[in-house]
């Protein structure tokens, strides 16, 4: 497992975006996009183009998460947060540091106790349908643990990683994940 941050060069058209998604999905994958109007909420189903245009949104699952943003001419800025190593098909947002005289990896991920918490990182937890700091009530599938009850189930749970400097430790990213159903 080798934390890898980067991003394509180019801005990617619609159809480039929906091939990375589907090359990058395992299951379960999860989608969250925004519109200026409207959010999807996380899903299931992959965007399709029907979706399109929209101002933002992101796919996660246990390796990585691939967010995308609207930048013109119906084209999309791409950043890769995974723990599956490099992707020569991207940029590398930094590349290795020196620190302490050592060449070490630009970057670390959160939590480091795979005992106490695996490689999918900390618990994260969806909001109770009644919650009222929203004007509509957030979307989740029926498929995905959110964590509001402390039932025993054999659904993967949402969960986030923090992807930190090694140079400066300040966490730069924070992804969303899935913890597969078969942890605790």
């Amino acid at each position: 497992m080798k934390p890898f941050v980067g991003y394509k060069k180019e801005h990617l058209s619609v159809a480039k975006l929906l091939e990375l998604i589907v090359k990058l999905a395992t299951e379960p994958s999860y989608y969250f996009l925004r519109w200026t109007h409207q959010v999807s909420g996380i899903q299931e189903q992959p965007p399709t183009e029907a979706n399109f245009p929209m101002t933002e949104g992101q796919m996660f699952n246990q390796k990585c998460e691939l967010r995308w943003k609207y930048k013109c001419q119906n084209t999309y800025e791409v950043l890769l947060l995974t723990i599956a190593d490099n992707h020569d098909d991207f940029i590398p947002l930094k590349e290795r540091i020196k620190k302490a005289g050592k060449e070490i990896e630009a970057w670390k991920i959160e939590p480091s106790n795979p005992k106490v918490f695996p490689s999918y990182g900390y618990p994260a937890y969806g909001y109770r349908p009644d919650e009222t700091r929203f004007p509509k009530k957030l979307i989740f599938p029926n498929g995905l643990d959110i964590r509001l009850q402390q039932e025993k189930n054999n659904k993967p749970k949402l969960a986030q990683r923090y992807f930190i400097d090694n140079e400066t430790s300040t966490v730069q990213f924070v992804a969303l994940t899935v913890e597969e159903a078969t942890q605790k």
